[in-house]
């Protein structure tokens, strides 16, 4: 994937990210992957909004045009709690909403933005998220890429990989 620019989002993107959240999360239902339903009817566009904010939130641009978007977080927020457990401590980036367009998915995009978040985590030693247990794809999709299944809570597959040494 040649020609991608990664840089923090800023609160004039908050609109395109949230709507192209939006669409990803119907073409997911479209598709029967039972995730993000909630972003359909507007759970989370306030927290998305606070998340580029406070500069955590990310876009991928190919030909200027936003075509990805994740979220990284270096300290828990309420959902990481209730899935990870209370964590203190200050070595993990803790990642959301990586969304990429369907007109990019399968061209080694999502790859190419956990090898860059990897390259760029600041003194961070460990990157961990989340997905649905029952969305196979994408489970074996961090799976292929190194990380490991810590566990699984309340329907959610938890996932983390060392990043520094």
């Amino acid at each position: 994937m040649d020609e991608i620019e990664i840089k923090k989002a800023a609160k004039h993107h908050s609109s395109t990210i949230i709507n192209m959240l939006k669409q990803i999360a119907q073409w997911m239902k479209d598709h029967d992957i039972y995730q993000w339903r909630f972003l359909l009817d507007g759970g989370d566009d306030e927290e998305i909004e606070q998340a580029i904010i406070n500069q955590e939130t990310y876009i991928v641009l190919k030909d200027k045009d936003i075509v990805a978007t994740f979220s990284l977080l270096s300290k828990q927020s309420e959902w990481d709690r209730h899935i990870w457990g209370i964590d203190n401590a200050p070595d993990s980036l803790y990642l959301h909403r990586l969304a990429i367009i369907p007109l990019y998915m399968k061209k080694g995009l999502g790859k190419v933005i956990l090898d860059w978040i990897q390259e760029n985590a600041n003194e961070k030693y460990y990157l961990k998220l989340d997905c649905v247990t029952d969305n196979i794809k994408l489970n074996n999709f961090y799976k292929r890429n190194g990380f490991e299944l810590i566990g699984i809570t309340d329907g959610h597959s938890k996932y983390q990989k060392r990043i520094k040494e």
